[in-house]
């Protein structure tokens, strides 16, 4: 009766714990780029209530015993999160970004320039809401990150001899500075960056960088949206955009990907889990209570 209880209490906690990220869900329902979790629940440890043992032919023939085991209630074993891309919100501003597939933008605090090779040690972060805006002439995200890319510009030449500028991705990263004299930004769906000046003439400036991870689950979110580099996270590749990384769209943002059925139907699953475990605990102290008034 007594491990019976604990089992029920065992229960209990990891029903709170998934209300907790079922509540948390729920909440950003409409949080721009929220990843949606879920908590997984696994059996606690076992005591060896018979132990089993092999049949002794040569010994009486006598045949063998299963093992029996006693449980004692759940446990939270992981706390996993969906990172499938959520749906496309037009906002109109076209200084919104959002990646339509499993990229993620790359912003941090001011460097001259990150070696992308080495983006796990660079003190950056990886982001999904790409909230965009240029004070001070560098694009920086809502918190005032800076938003990093590939700025170095070649004229090439065409075959019909025309010049072309293209952007150099071979390079380190940089943040993505706006020259003082522009007018008006357009983002491609690559990721390039075009200004038309003042004077009316057109010029690229550079192409936000995009990274992939092999491992997302490694990843380990920090300050609002924000996700930093944890120790299972794998490979990260960092690059210009490719049809692998998706395409980036200019004046959308990403809706968090949070099924609000499946989590009204998943509170309801728990919550009657947890009642069920209480009435556990109940019927435990009733029968605690008929064993110590035995002897009246």
């Amino acid at each position: 009766m007594i491990r019976a209880m604990q089992s029920a209490i065992a229960g209990l906690k990891t029903h709170q714990t998934k209300m907790d990220v079922i509540g948390n869900n729920i909440a950003n329902v409409n949080t721009w780029g929220y990843k949606s979790k879920s908590a997984n629940f696994a059996d606690a440890m076992y005591q060896n209530y018979i132990t089993g043992a092999e049949g002794q032919q040569a010994i009486g023939n006598t045949g063998g015993i299963n093992t029996s085991q006693l449980g004692y209630g759940s446990t939270v074993s992981s706390i996993s999160t969906n990172f499938e891309t959520g749906g496309q919100s037009y906002t109109g501003n076209p200084y919104d970004c959002m990646i339509d597939g499993p990229g993620f933008f790359i912003v941090g605090t001011w460097n001259e320039e990150i070696d992308p090779m080495d983006i796990k040690n660079s003190g950056l972060s990886l982001s999904r809401v790409g909230i965009f805006q240029t004070p001070g002439g560098y694009f920086t995200d809502d918190k005032g990150n800076y938003v990093y890319g590939y700025t170095k510009v070649d004229d090439v030449e065409q075959p019909d001899g025309s010049i072309k500028q293209v952007v150099d991705t071979t390079t380190n990263l940089t943040p993505i500075q706006i020259p003082e004299d522009t007018a008006s930004i357009s983002i491609g769906t690559d990721g390039t960056i075009t200004v038309v000046h003042k004077d009316e003439t057109v010029e690229v400036i550079g192409k936000f960088a995009v990274a992939t991870v092999e491992n997302t689950g490694g990843l380990e979110q920090s300050s609002g949206y924000l996700y930093g580099f944890g120790a299972s996270v794998g490979e990260v590749t960092v690059g210009p955009q490719t049809a692998a990384t998706g395409e980036i769209l200019s004046g959308y943002l990403e809706m968090p990907n949070v099924d609000l059925a499946t989590e009204m139907a998943n509170m309801i699953t728990t919550q009657r889990g947890y009642q069920a475990n209480t009435k556990m605990i109940t019927v435990s102290d009733e029968m605690l209570e008929e064993l110590v008034n035995m002897k009246r």
